[in-house]
């Protein structure tokens, strides 16, 4: 063909297959949200319908021994993405920087945002009700398209504006830190719950 794609995208899309972790990291981030003061005054003062740890708790790996497990999961899994985008670390890993516990209830969603300082970011699913709302992901090409025409709807992925990862229970999904990504509303019952992280160098 005459054409070729250039400066892709990665996106990484892996599975937790742990079904008696992810019940102990349910329990753990239900307990989080039933016990943890700051974070739910933080939600609320921030109209985050439903509890996340973000702004309270930096400790999660040392305070429960799930999430530690957790974590040395997410770390084969990034590691692997980070070989997948041909990252030179001189033979070091990204290390995890930051992580926090999301319990969104229905009607909760999370506006489009980067994650500054990072190199990958991502989130792991606990809770994955029908009707939860997909990952939304944005071409970081949309700013400059000025007059560019709209795709049709069978274009290829990856020729889109918008993206859109659906998760179920189990699901790890990953991208570089700079790529804008919003959470859809949570149309379904019952609570969401994923656990979101930064790994940088």
């Amino acid at each position: 063909m005459p054409s070729r794609s250039l400066f892709a995208t990665r996106f990484y899309e892996g599975t937790l297959a742990d079904a008696a972790l992810l019940a102990d990291l349910e329990d753990s981030a239900l307990t989080l949200a039933a016990e943890d003061r700051a974070g739910q005054r933080w939600s609320r003062d921030h109209g985050y319908r439903g509890y996340t740890s973000y702004a309270s708790l930096n400790d999660l790996p040392l305070r429960d021994p799930a999430i530690a497990d957790l974590v040395r999961h997410l770390n084969r899994h990034v590691a692997a993405f980070a070989a997948d985008c041909a990252f030179d670390l001189g033979g070091k890993r990204l290390r995890l920087d930051s992580l926090w516990v999301n319990v969104m209830k229905p009607g909760a969603t999370h506006s489009g945002h980067i994650h500054p300082h990072s190199v990958v970011s991502g989130t792991v699913y606990i809770a994955v009700p029908p009707g939860a709302g997909a990952l939304k992901l944005e071409d970081p090409r949309l700013g400059l398209m000025m007059a560019a025409p709209t795709r049709t709807a069978d274009a290829e992925e990856a020729l889109q504006p918008f993206v859109y990862a659906q998760p179920r229970a189990g699901t790890v999904f990953l991208w570089e830190s700079w790529l804008r990504h919003e959470v859809m509303p949570h149309a379904g019952k019952g609570e969401r719950i994923s656990i979101s992280f930064n790994y940088r160098r």
